[in-house]
């Protein structure tokens, strides 16, 4: 058989790393015995209401196609939520599109917003899939460093000194993964008034917005001037533990949302219909579970910060989501020896710092959404594992 003589695969293809965190989850699922910190998956079951909700509606013979933008009483009830919670008025009909997880979402707005060449400035460390759905529609990502003085959230003026002419969209994952940080209201403001004086669109990723600690969420849609070219995402993973279900949502101006439509209706159509009707389930009852996970989780990270500091891997306090990110440059390794010596040798898996940017070098990310017990022998092991390596 002849060999193909041209490249076969594109340019944005071949420009996208793998993922970092997915290299060590194929790993981890080969090894017995190992205590995943690694991949960011609630280890609660999806309370049994919702699931019962789900199974209702195969039983019911809801298995049909939803409208392109999803159910109708299910948009209604985000609609009511973003009031309740932000005070924020968009029309169900036209202003919420129902996704298959906020990943989808954020690719849609990419391929919506972005022409080739665009740049969209994003903090380093973010989130594994932002730089290659910057990629993969044709833009340039241009990452700006967060530092541990500040907390690791992003700064205004680190935003303003890297706008350029071709700066067309900020992105923001506001709680951050991988470091947990919040942005304060008061920097949101600044970079509304940026995103405002240079006529740039806002991506805000909210998806960790019901699991902040010590803080309020905010979102910054909510400023003046910022609705209309905001476009705000989140979903139902994360705070109802709902993973596998892959339902998320956009809410935007309708010029937006319906340009949004385009893809998603040629290539998703809709999302599935039971996981649909288990997310309206989740909201219009759910509120008590989200209360007691987002509890455990902060008794979890309360544990487990402070026991990495005690270890002398100096990691500031989590204010959402449910990451730690630890400093590991005082031990002689980087940070992917750091994690692979850790798992190969004590079973207990991270992801390296660097896989979620430049800025993260040198530290790795801790994934605390698994059980009180499972972190405290993490702890032995990681001492273990540093007294072993003490230089």
């Amino acid at each position: 058989m002849d060999t193909l003589k041209r490249e076969t695969l594109s340019q944005r293809v071949r420009q996208v790393r793998p993922s970092g965190i997915r290299k060590f989850f194929d790993i981890i699922n080969t090894m017995p015995e190992v205590i995943s910190l690694g991949v960011g998956e609630p280890d609660f079951v999806t309370p049994e209401h919702i699931r019962r909700a789900g199974i209702r509606s195969i039983e019911e013979g809801h298995t049909q196609y939803t409208s392109n933008y999803g159910m109708i009483e299910l948009r209604q009830e985000i609609a009511k939520k973003l009031q309740a919670l932000y005070g924020l008025e968009y029309d169900p009909a036209k202003q919420i599109l129902v996704t298959v997880g906020v990943s989808e979402g954020v690719d849609l707005a990419m391929r919506t917003i972005i022409d080739p060449g665009d740049e969209v400035i994003a903090p380093d460390p973010g989130y594994v899939a932002y730089e290659a759905d910057i990629i993969f529609a044709g833009g340039v990502a241009v990452p700006v460093p967060t530092y541990a003085q500040y907390d690791f959230a992003v700064r205004a003026e680190e935003i303003a000194a890297a706008i350029t002419p071709r700066t067309k969209m900020i992105l923001l994952g506001n709680p951050n993964n991988p470091t947990g940080a919040v942005i304060p209201r008061v920097e949101l403001e600044k970079i509304a008034a940026l995103a405002v004086e240079h006529d740039l669109i806002v991506l805000s990723d909210e998806v960790y917005s019901r699991l902040t600690y010590g803080v309020d969420h905010f979102s910054i849609a909510s400023l003046p001037g910022m609705k209309e070219r905001t476009i705000l995402m989140d979903g139902f993973s994360k705070s109802y533990a709902m993973t596998g279900w892959r339902v998320g949502y956009v809410a935007a101006s309708t010029e937006i949302l319906e340009a949004m439509l385009k893809i998603h209706q040629y290539t998703i159509m809709c999302a599935g219909t039971a996981p649909q009707e288990a997310a309206l389930q989740a909201l219009r009852y759910g509120d008590d579970d989200v209360k007691r996970m987002h509890d455990e989780y902060e008794r979890r990270g309360q544990m487990f910060v402070a026991g990495l500091n005690k270890l002398g891997l100096a990691c500031c306090e989590p204010r959402g989501a449910f990451y730690a990110f630890p400093f590991i440059g005082n031990t002689g390794m980087n940070d992917e020896e750091f994690a692979e010596k850790l798992l190969f040798e004590e079973k207990v898996a991270v992801v390296p710092g660097s896989s979620f940017g430049e800025a993260g070098r040198n530290y790795v990310r801790c994934a605390y959404c698994t059980s009180y017990e499972k972190l405290e022998e993490a702890l032995v092991r990681i001492e273990r594992f540093l007294q072993k390596h003490a230089r």
